[in-house]
């Protein structure tokens, strides 16, 4: 109402002794950011004394400006016959508001004198519009001219330093705080915290933290979200129930930081509590990025219906929201409604994606995944160092070398390094390595590995496992040793892949002296995969004793596959009296399961015992156990046949099974007597195995078929 009264009184009388009621009225149209107004007020200074004046037309370039009109900012700036220092800042101001920060220097170069407030301009645009460098070199030059740093000048710089992950120039500029008058300032405490947040030096901000004298629900927030982002998660909690206690009521900020640790925590049980209090407050309620919080919390707890519900129940619902679903959807393996959820999302973005390949590629189905990775490409969607993952994935599942040296030709194209950097993509190294050894080309994972600009203790895992897995046994442990010299700590993984090199290569006194050193060098407490290694390793080697007693001193309970692997080596080594204890070890685990039958069934027949056979077979019919039917299957011109045993489902079955009995009617001629081990087994696996090799051999429009 004052502001109309105003323009009235413009209208009516124009003698003013002074531009006092146009700037406050230019002040007006400033606060409610009204280009229209301020064109109206514009026009009638235009018809006074003060057209000219230097005072009026900075307030006119500045509120214009503050308007988003830099057109007009600009055409008021140009016609000045005299301009000021006031007039300059202006229009930068306006300038780096827009994003002109090279027209903004330009102005800035031209300019006879300036203050600590042009400088304060450049280095807040070049800071909010994420040219960070720029931001830090005008700083260091406002300082090198012995301008005094402000409140301004120090949150643009943090906020430079917080987007550059520069920690090292953050502390710099935390000691230029801590020796002014702000080094109390409740909200430099906060843009500290921040700043060491983004730069994951969880440790300085807790310290300013808990340094500062006064806090705000910012300061709060700030270290609450450091914890959320760098972990550990529970902190971050703590946190929370500290503020708590302190009568602060929280924010949607605070609310969708905590709910998000509770995701990461997959603690179900606080997230339900938040959520409650989110129903409880209005204002709470229809906010989108709460709102997004809390749908992606129940998608990662596995609540996917709850996250369904939520979700449904959204006033405004974004891409995120649409990608928690789809994330949530594959993960529950409801890889159908996670494919309907991003087929009818109006926008999609690369992390949407991402979640839709891996919930292929988790479920198995990898070849939609990589049909997913090509719809991608078509669309013109720039994949990320998730995207390959998630792809060299799916090519290691499917062993298809040329698939995977195909997605590698993609990742260079992409200009990868595999370096921990702004954006690390070490990891999409460590899948190609991985990828590579899965398909049997350790050359290639080899070279990858050499390659690398940089490498972590999964880089030299996947070498070392990838060795180890291809019957590489010496030279997963030369790698080993490369990776002790280099200073990087083994672990867990890395303790597996040397025990199963051992195995492979018979390596039994090195293996025993690997397993005793991972509590006494490397502080690591075996887990049962460890044992299952060393069971391994001495049934092979036929140190059957040592490898049962081994299994009695394990501090946890033995499983199927460590009874399994000995009862393998029984069998290999003809120990019948310790074979028939393991297997009834196993069948109290896996009643079942045919593989402790055939294995004990096969051990008699080698030793000739063929009423223990029959009292085996019995045995099985009784307890209803079926033995599961040999399979082979082969690739022509990438089509998989799949054969079980008598298998008429092929549509070439009738010739292949006339090749079949052809060539076994010349095996019998030639003197081909079959194992007498396991006559069923023996029969299944040659079946099967003929019929892939009479495909592989027949006219390739046949195989097709």
């Amino acid at each position: 109402m004052a502001r109309h009264g105003l323009l009235k009184q413009l209208a009516g009388d124009l003698s003013f002794l002074d531009s006092t009621p146009f700037a406050k009225l230019l002040d007006s149209c400033a606060r409610s950011k009204s280009a229209c107004h301020t064109r109206r007020v514009h026009a009638r200074i235009i018809k006074t004394q003060f057209s000219s004046e230097i005072f009026i037309q900075n307030r006119l370039i500045d509120v214009y400006g503050k308007c988003g009109c830099l057109d007009d900012a600009r055409k008021v700036f140009d016609k000045m016959p005299e301009k000021n220092t006031f007039t300059g800042n202006s229009i930068i101001c306006a300038l780096t508001k827009s994003g002109f920060l090279d027209e903004a220097v330009k102005i800035f170069g031209s300019m006879r004198d300036y203050d600590q407030c042009t400088w304060n301009s450049l280095v807040s645009g070049f800071a909010q519009h994420d040219r960070w460098e720029e931001a830090l070199e005008c700083l260091v030059k406002m300082r090198r001219e012995d301008f005094v740093l402000n409140d301004y000048s120090f949150g643009s710089a943090l906020s430079a330093c917080a987007g550059l992950r520069d920690l090292k120039m953050g502390i710099q500029i935390h000691a230029l705080i801590s020796k002014s008058r702000y080094s109390s300032d409740v909200y430099m405490g906060s843009a500290l915290i921040d700043m060491y947040s983004k730069c994951g030096s969880v440790t300085w901000a807790q310290r300013v933290f808990d340094w500062m004298e006064e806090r705000n629900i910012v300061s709060w927030n700030s270290l609450i979200s450091c914890y959320e982002q760098n972990g550990p998660a529970s902190e971050a909690l703590d946190v929370f129930l500290r503020m708590m206690d302190c009568g602060l009521e929280p924010d949607e900020v605070t609310l969708a930081s905590v709910v998000s640790a509770c995701a990461s925590l997959l603690a179900i049980k606080g997230g339900v509590q938040i959520h409650a209090r989110v129903v409880k407050r209005d204002k709470f309620r229809n906010d989108l990025i709460l709102g997004n919080a809390l749908v992606d919390m129940y998608a990662k707890c596995g609540r996917i219906n709850e996250a369904r519900w939520f979700f449904d129940r959204m006033p405004i619902r974004n891409v995120v929201s649409e990608t928690s679903m789809v994330s949530g959807y594959a993960k529950a393996a409801s890889v159908k409604a996670a494919r309907l959820m991003f087929t009818k999302m109006t926008e999609r973005n690369v992390i949407s994606w991402n979640a839709l390949i891996s919930g292929y590629t988790q479920i198995g189905e990898n070849g939609e995944a990589l049909s997913l990775f090509l719809l991608l490409k078509r669309e013109s969607v720039c994949p990320t160092h998730y995207t390959f993952g998630n792809l060299l994935n799916a090519c290691a599942n499917l062993a298809d070398l040329q698939l995977g040296k195909q997605a590698h030709s993609h990742v260079l194209k992409h200009g990868f390094q595999f370096q921990n950097d702004e954006e690390p993509d070490i990891f999409v190294g460590n899948s190609l390595i991985d990828m590579y050894t899965k398909c049997g080309s350790v050359e290639d994972g080899w070279r990858v590995f050499e390659n690398m600009l940089e490498r972590d203790h999964v880089s030299w895992n996947a070498m070392i496992v990838g060795y180890a897995q291809n019957g590489y046994g010496t030279e997963a442990l030369g790698m080993f040793r490369k990776m002790l010299a280099s200073g990087e700590q083994p672990d867990h993984v890395t303790m597996i892949g040397v025990l199963c090199a051992c195995s492979h290569a018979g390596l039994v006194e090195q293996g025993r002296k690997y397993f005793h050193s991972m509590t006494e060098e490397h502080h690591l407490v075996p887990l049962k995969d460890h044992y299952t290694c060393m069971v391994d390793l001495l049934g092979r080697a036929g140190h059957l004793d040592e490898a049962e007693n081994l299994i009695e001193r394990m501090p946890m309970e033995p499983d199927a596959i460590i009874w399994g692997s000995l009862l393998g080596a029984c069998r290999i080594h003809r120990n019948i009296t310790l074979g028939k204890f393991v297997a009834e070890k196993l069948l109290e685990i896996e009643p079942t399961n045919s593989g402790p039958y055939v294995l004990l069934s096969n051990m008699y027949a080698e030793l000739g015992r063929w009423s223990d056979v029959v009292k085996v077979r019995k045995l099985m019919k009784q307890r209803g156990v079926i033995k599961q039917p040999g399979c082979s299957w082969i690739e022509v011109k990438g089509h998989v046949h799949i054969f079980l045993v008598k298998d008429k489902r092929h549509p070439k079955w009738k010739e292949i099974y006339r090749l079949l009995n052809s060539l076994i009617k010349q095996m019998k001629k030639a003197g081909y007597v079959p194992d007498s081990c396991d006559h069923e087994a023996h029969e299944e696996q040659s079946d099967s195995e003929l019929t892939s090799f009479y495909i592989k051999t027949m006219p390739q429009d046949a195989a097709a078929g």
